[in-house]
């Protein structure tokens, strides 16, 4: 059983070229989220977090005596640094297959449906949304997965829903050595769902397209059709 005192005992993953490719070029594109390099480790991040969220809880009242909340903070601070803020470290990019289009594909690849849970970078509440990905294949093609997990290490991040479809899109853009990537993003937020205006039945869409996806109207629409 985790007590309140567990660390996370795990070393900092150096990225892969891939990764610092990705980086690269969202830096590039001015797309990268807002970062600095604190120079903290794992560990470090955890500590402080686990520290604020112990502030936190008895600043709003709570007792952290109470058995259950007394492992709270240690809980946010590893949810946090492990799981849905771990699209801030490039060590956990996905190992992505890219290989030669060799069978000479040259017909729209599109993934739908991808679905991912994000928090929005304002409020630090949840985004939940489906994304759909298409490309042309030129010289190089993706394993399919590989998708849904570029899109799953990008939501894993404090986000705005307009940057995480243009990241994913670079992204794909970068790997696959083309501009014909289209991404498309339907989302809740609940920082508009559970707080403020509390509409609960809103959603918002973005896209983004490049090359043939953004200049052939029949391109674009065989993308946006279901």
């Amino acid at each position: 059983m985790q007590t309140a005192t567990a660390t996370l005992n795990s070393l900092s993953v150096v990225p892969t070229a891939e990764a610092l490719k990705v980086r690269d070029a969202l830096i590039k594109h001015g797309l990268e989220t807002p970062m600095i390099d604190n120079g903290l480790t794992t560990e470090e991040k955890y500590q402080r977090i686990k520290h604020a969220f112990e502030d936190v809880v008895t600043t709003l009242g709570l007792d952290l005596s109470d058995d259950s909340l007394a492992e709270t903070p240690h809980r946010i601070a590893k949810m946090y640094v492990k799981e849905i803020f771990s699209g801030l470290d490039y060590g956990q990019f996905p190992k992505i297959t890219v290989i030669d289009n060799k069978m000479k594909v040259d017909e729209m690849v599109k993934v739908c449906d991808i679905s991912f849970t994000s928090t929005c970078e304002h409020h630090f509440v949840t985004i939940d949304g489906l994304a759909k990905v298409a490309y042309l294949p030129k010289n190089k093609i993706i394993g399919l997965s590989k998708i849904n997990r570029i899109v799953r290490f990008f939501a894993q991040r404090p986000q705005v829903q307009e940057r995480l479809t243009q990241q994913i899109l670079v992204t794909l853009q970068a790997m696959l050595e083309t501009d014909n990537v289209a991404v498309s993003i339907v989302a809740t937020h609940y920082c508009v769902k559970a707080r403020g205006v509390m509409d609960a039945s809103s959603s918002t869409q973005t896209t983004a397209l490049g090359g043939l996806f953004k200049s052939s109207d029949k391109t674009r629409a065989e993308f946006l059709a279901k």
